[in-house]
């Protein structure tokens, strides 16, 4: 049944994959550099999972990411083809993606899929061309792809004795083929032999260890595991002490670059130094990779993009990656009026934030674009993993560290609340330090949950401690409520993020003790629903959220919940919840039954969306009996399907998608409703021949009734909006679309006492 489920939901998902990708945006970060490559033109960097390149004397990028169709899973080596205009980009588990220069995308998996080697024996190390084939370097061995039909035409296992071998770099030199391999020396053969593909055919160059090898000046250069780099002339002579391990050699016509962790070394072709990289001012970089191009040397970092410097004068830096985040993977996102905020630190699903993250903070706005708060503004704060805005004063932010406190953001200011500074009421170190032996100076003070109530006073969750439910009142006092008693086990309580309904109770996910609900104003009131007597399915409970309705959506480990009002909490002391039951054909079906719901978020229309870990995000109607939508990265510029957050933005419908491996919104249609109908407006108006999407009526109050009429007055459209947004397909009532010419849209309020009237242009 659960996997008949599942399948349901993948043909729902295949019925909706052609969503067009002008709803979509991407907000990728291009900092964490994985490979660089060179042509006679351009520069090439790429990420985990983007790849950007750069012309000589313009100042655009180019960017293929998710957005229009280059879905990496996770980039291990690029390569470009100056003489078939390609750019190719293997991945860590054998996926090859070619983009062509019409920026088309073709996505070749015959490692993933022919070649006969364990599924984590299949990343790409290393991408090397000659005469129209590509040598793909794998943990495996290597295949071989004809670059003019992009077809695989051969795969090389060449250990000693057949076996895989772990080839870390080819290269070729006199028709022979040398290849790097991890414990196997380098090892050759002819191109020429027509029985290349028999392991036999192959024989040791050199037993030693090596990590790379390139042809330069008509020789043999490779890079041995002993922090030298040697040219072979007859015999191996040191060319270079590079004094770290080597993590790349590549050449260019007339350059031999060697890459370290803390070095850039360039070579001329008589082997002498001339520039020598060290460090880059105003960062703390670690190097990745390099190449030379135009007399000018292009630099990758782990974390701070690509730069490029005058080869024979690197005195000055410039960053040359696009604007983004600080990185990729995004544990929590937040809308305020004016700014999207980002934060990286996080934890497991069982709560724990180690290793912890020394990472900073980014904002993004339109007029800006993004900007980071650096770590060491931050006063040390480790692990921030949510956050929030104070609805009252959008510069004022609270930023939860899940090991040394609280985060306060008010405008320039920044101060970090913690045990010391809180009072007796305040903030806790949890009760049993972590040092063995302990240590009575460690400090680790596990916040989450941050949530504002209707009063502004601010609420957070305080792990491992007995007094667990914090607030920070609008005078400034501290308060904090007692679990003893509540929970079975308040010294090993964990807590997600709350949500806070309009009478101020507050719901709490609790890890293995289901939800706790409080309020303060009921004489400090809590109810605790689990498995055993509230009818969750799982004990774990991972995310809430309160809909338009005043229902409770509870996302378990296992399954999902309904509470079906949240003002029995102030009547009852015992709640239990229901699930939502779907028809699957002639059989009836729990909707997400034993899934693992990471988040859900309430739109404009109180529709639902909801991450579930490992298969992407559904949108499904406010009672759930319907399925909008369902993207995954294979139907949709979803860059992963691990979703870790979901975030709405109330005036435009714009809905984010925090993921592991990059940051994506859609275009949404359900804004939050309007008081009245002053603001309403039609988009895109008017609708030319060209226009392919839906009419967006905007600026509605909630179950406001919009009739559409053509210039003569004759009904073609008739609704009434959920929210702030209604749209329209442009058909007469979805027969036939209606033809050009002048429409009135008459909207008028539920209660009928406010109205207004608009036009639509359509050109067909």
């Amino acid at each position: 049944m659960k996997l008949r489920f599942f399948l349901f939901f993948i043909f729902i998902g295949q019925i909706i994959s052609a969503q067009d990708n002008l709803l979509w945006k991407g907000y990728f970060s291009y900092n964490e550099i994985v490979d660089l490559e060179s042509s006679s033109q351009k520069v090439f960097a790429a990420t985990e999972n983007c790849l950007f390149s750069k012309s000589i004397g313009q100042q655009d990028v180019n960017i293929s990411n998710s957005i229009n169709g280059f879905k990496p899973t996770t980039i291990t080596a690029i390569h470009y083809s100056e003489d078939y205009k390609k750019s190719i980009a293997g991945n860590n588990d054998g996926l090859l993606l070619i983009v062509n220069e019409d920026g088309t995308v073709t996505t070749k998996v015959d490692i993933i899929e022919e070649v006969p080697v364990a599924p984590n024996k299949k990343k790409i190390n290393d991408l090397y061309e000659y005469n129209g084939k590509l040598y793909i370097a794998t943990d495996y061995g290597i295949s071989v792809l004809d670059l003019l039909t992009t077809e695989f035409v051969s795969t090389y296992f060449i250990g000693t004795s057949g076996e895989e071998v772990e080839v870390l770099q080819t290269t070729v030199l006199n028709n022979e083929i040398y290849a790097v391999t991890r414990q196997s020396g380098i090892r050759k053969g002819l191109l020429t032999n027509p029985f290349l593909y028999d392991y036999n055919q192959w024989q040791t160059f050199d037993a030693g260890y090596w990590l790379g090898i390139v042809t330069f000046n008509n020789e043999i250069v490779a890079m041995n595991s002993n922090n030298i780099t040697y040219r072979f002339n007859g015999t191996f002579q040191q060319i270079l002490n590079h004094n770290q391990f080597g993590k790349k050699i590549k050449i260019t016509n007339d350059e031999l670059i060697v890459t370290t962790q803390n070095n850039i070394f360039v070579l001329n072709s008589q082997y002498s130094i001339i520039t020598h990289i060290t460090n880059i001012p105003n960062y703390n970089v670690l190097f990745t990779a390099a190449t030379v191009m135009d007399g000018k040397v292009f630099i990758g970092t782990e974390k701070n993009g690509v730069f490029v410097t005058v080869l024979n004068n690197p005195l000055v830096f410039e960053n040359i990656s696009p604007d983004g985040p600080y990185r990729n993977s995004i544990f929590r996102v937040k809308k305020a009026p004016n700014l999207l905020w980002s934060v990286y630190g996080d934890y497991t699903r069982d709560y724990n934030p180690y290793p912890l993250d020394d990472l900073p903070i980014s904002h993004f706005s339109n007029d800006t674009g993004w900007e980071t708060i650096p770590y060491d503004q931050l006063l040390g704060a480790k692990s921030i993993c949510d956050l929030v805005v104070n609805p009252n004063n959008s510069n004022q932010v609270y930023l939860s560290s899940y090991f040394s406190g609280l985060i306060k953001i008010d405008g320039e200011d920044i101060s970090l609340l913690n045990n010391t500074n809180t009072g007796p009421n305040g903030l806790e170190t949890l009760v049993i330090p972590p040092p063995d032996p302990p240590d009575p100076s460690y400090i680790d003070i596990r916040i989450n949950s941050p949530a504002f109530d209707k009063n502004n006073n601010l609420w957070i969750t305080n792990a491992f401690v007995e007094r667990a439910i914090k607030v920070l009142r609008t005078n400034g006092q501290w308060q904090s409520y007692s679990l003893n008693g509540v929970t079975s086990s308040f010294l090993t309580g964990r807590y997600g993020p709350m949500a806070i309904d309009k009478n101020n109770t507050k719901w709490i996910p609790a890890f293995n003790e289901g939800i706790i609900a409080f309020n303060d104003q009921l004489n400090n009131k809590f109810i605790v629903i689990n498995s055993e007597n509230g009818n969750l399915p799982d004990r774990v409970v991972n995310c809430v959220a309160i809909d338009n309705r005043n229902q409770l959506w509870i996302g378990t480990a296992k399954g999902l919940r309904i509470l079906s009002s949240v003002d029995r909490f102030v009547s009852e002391t015992e709640l239990s919840t229901t699930s939502i039951i779907i028809q699957e054909g002639d059989l009836a079906q729990e909707l997400f039954y034993q899934q693992t719901i990471l988040d859900i978020e309430v739109d404009g229309s109180n529709r639902k969306w909801v991450s579930i870990a490992n298969a992407g995000v559904f949108l499904v109607s406010s009672n759930g009996q319907q399925t909008i939508y369902r993207f995954t990265k294979n139907n949709s510029p979803l860059p992963s399907d691990n979703v870790n957050d979901i975030e709405i933005d109330e005036v435009t419908g714009e809905v984010f998608f925090a993921t592991d491996k990059g940051l994506v919104s859609f275009l949404g249609t359900s804004t939050k409703a309007s008081n009245d109908l002053t603001n309403v407006y039609v988009y895109p108006n008017p609708v030319r021949p060209d226009f392919f999407g839906t009419v967006k009526i905007a600026g509605l109050t909630d179950k406001a009734n919009v009739k559409i009429t053509d210039i003569e007055g004759n009904l073609v459209f008739e609704t009434t909006s959920e929210g702030g947004t209604i749209e329209w397909d442009t058909q007469a009532f979805g027969s036939y679309k209606v033809s050009s010419g002048v429409y009135m849209v008459f909207v008028a309020s539920q209660d009928g006492l406010d109205s207004t009237v608009k036009k639509i242009m359509i050109i067909r």
